[in-house]
């Protein structure tokens, strides 16, 4: 029998790439997105289907799992793709903002968790993988609410491993660097409050050289890959950095002392444009 994959957020970018990625390595594959209706390339695919799921309906979580290992047999992998990235300076935020971040990165993937382990639990065996960031272990400017989301997901993730060892369940992170995807222009919420101007000038500095390295970032086929490899390597390896100098830069923040790894920071991100 084939594996199998749920992945959320399978619409756009890293999500949809490793829907095509999987089908083509000959996995079944549930390609879940909140419109399913508005697709049409993953619908003409052999061994995949495409269903509806937010992952803030828990209700529709269930239901969407439940449809997928009845249509196609079975669930090996769950990949928690599904996210966006909220940006700007913090004191700009809306409640509602911050509310909506979290509630999308990190309750989203604790519900998508929740509804699967009862199955994984009584199989016996199965592989959640979070895809988190690198920024879920190092931090840059005017990203502290996304910040906040990765590295929660990033603890809440190394905690649970230990309380399904023995359930047979693995945990794994896949940590991309900067990746050319809509993360930067179609799905990034920026943080604007009328009347604050006091952080125009390092928001203009900064964004544009942050803008720039998605723009340079290799596409999101190159995380599809790893997120297969974690999957299938089978290996109880947790973390998987990917892309954009992430292997280096998180080797760099383990080894340094902050003052320099935060000053090598500052000077990528805060260097004048020469234009």
């Amino acid at each position: 029998m084939n594996k199998t994959v749920l992945i959320t957020g399978a619409s756009t970018g890293i999500g949809r790439s490793a829907a095509f990625y999987f089908q083509k390595k000959g996995w079944n594959v549930a390609a879940t997105m909140r419109t399913p209706e508005k697709e049409t390339e993953l619908t003409k695919l052999p061994n995949v289907k495409v269903y509806p799921l937010d992952v803030l309906d828990e209700a529709g979580i269930e239901k969407t799992i439940k449809n997928a290992i009845t249509d196609l047999g079975n669930l090996d992998v769950i990949v928690n793709n599904a996210g966006y990235g909220a940006v700007g300076a913090f004191e700009a935020a809306s409640k509602e903002q911050i509310k909506r971040q979290f509630d999308t990165n990190v309750f989203g993937v604790m519900n998508v968790v929740r509804a699967i382990l009862p199955y994984f639990r009584e199989k016996k065996s199965g592989t959640i993988i979070n895809v988190t960031s690198m920024g879920g272990l190092i931090t840059f400017p005017l990203y502290s609410l996304y910040h906040g989301t990765k590295w929660a997901i990033e603890g809440f993730s190394e905690s649970l491993q230990y309380e399904l060892n023995e359930h047979n369940i693995r945990i794994k992170l896949v940590e991309p660097g900067a990746i050319k995807t809509d993360f930067y222009d179609r799905s990034m919420d920026l943080f604007k409050k009328e009347g604050l101007s006091a952080y125009d000038s390092y928001t203009e500095l900064t964004m544009p050289n942050m803008q720039a390295a998605g723009a340079n970032g290799p596409g999101p086929e190159i995380v599809a890959k790893t997120i297969f490899l974690s999957a299938s390597d089978g290996k109880k390896k947790m973390r998987y950095p990917v892309g954009s100098n992430a292997p280096l830069l998180l080797f760099l923040r383990r080894i340094l002392p902050n003052s320099w790894f935060f000053g090598m920071v500052k000077l990528v991100v805060e260097k004048k444009s020469k234009s």
